[in-house]
């Protein structure tokens, strides 16, 4: 079976990490978004894109889902002793990451060969691409009216600013990745990790031609809402401020247009015939990934659950 997977944040690098497990390099690419991606001591930072990788590529700090493990904070240290900006947690090992990618970047290179160059190096073999190798910034508008870049508004102020709206700025005239557009045309099925469906699936979905192309195949998503509540992450607050009452239901109504089957957990099942009266298929199962075991396990299920949508729509 041939899989695309859209990703962002933590719970979709660990989905993304099961999949892996399974699926060969050949027949698994990995979207990542890139609207969460800014500048910062002049050196371009990708959350999202570095969680993913670190994750599949065992390095990342499994306490955090973020950074890297038996992290050292050295430079982290000297730069707040010096009255440098401290706000973001820098350690020495992800430094590196990106002295490297600013680098390579000011040489000319595009952050999709960038990115293929370093996963080459941290021995990932399956395909992890960013959404765009074209800018594309996550402005969170507020309630105050501010226009906050998503850094700003998720680390730097803890995503207290009460939330009105979001911009995908560049969005529109970001180019899609060519390998990206044919990995969807040539997938079986496509499924949207338990990312944050305002700002790690959107933006990739805001990029033109991937919803077109999304549109044409069997999509599955991942619910990041449990029980009302995200496991990691904004999602529910934001949903709360938007208007909507974070249950499973809402996500599989934020995608409703694109779903041809949903994933969300046994704490929600309540919630099942509502979500299958949308003409949505329902996989209802555990879906808090605690460990590796978690991870491969919920893979597992949701490429039988695929499995079996398309053999129903042979």
């Amino acid at each position: 079976m041939n899989v695309v997977a859209l990703a962002g944040g933590v719970g979709g690098a660990k989905l993304v990490a099961g999949l892996a497990k399974i699926l060969p390099p050949d027949q698994l690419i990995v979207v990542v978004n890139t609207g969460d991606d800014f500048e910062y001591l002049n050196l371009r930072i990708s959350p999202d894109l570095d969680t993913v990788c670190y994750t599949l590529a065992g390095l990342a700090n499994p306490e955090t889902g973020w950074g890297q493990r038996d992290e050292t904070w050295v430079t982290y240290h000297s730069i707040a002793q010096l009255g440098g900006p401290d706000w973001f947690r820098l350690g020495d090992k992800d430094l590196a990451t990106h002295l490297i990618r600013t680098r390579k970047l000011s040489q000319g290179k595009a952050l999709s060969t960038i990115t293929r160059e370093h996963c080459q190096r941290w021995g990932i073999g399956h395909r992890i691409y960013p959404m765009s190798d074209d800018p594309i910034e996550t402005i969170v508008h507020t309630q105050s009216g501010d226009a906050l870049g998503f850094q700003e508004y998720f680390v730097h102020q803890a995503c207290q600013p009460v939330v009105k709206s979001f911009e995908f700025k560049g969005a529109e005239k970001a180019k899609p990745l060519t390998a990206v557009l044919e990995g969807i045309q040539n997938a079986d099925l496509v499924i949207f990790a338990p990312s944050n469906p305002w700002v790690s699936i959107d933006p990739i979905l805001a990029v033109p031609g991937y919803r077109q192309a999304i549109a044409e195949k069997p999509v599955i998503a991942v619910s990041p809402i449990i029980g009302g509540k995200a496991v990691k992450g904004p999602a529910a607050k934001m949903y709360q401020e938007l208007g909507f009452v974070p249950t499973a239901a809402v996500v599989a109504n934020h995608f409703r247009q694109l779903l041809t089957g949903f994933v969300f957990d046994t704490i929600d099942r309540s919630e099942l015939e509502k979500i299958e009266r949308w003409r949505i298929i329902s996989l209802v199962t555990n879906i808090l990934m605690k460990d590796e075991q978690d991870r491969i396990r919920l893979a597992e299920e949701i490429l039988r659950f695929g499995e079996m949508i398309l053999h129903r729509s042979r």
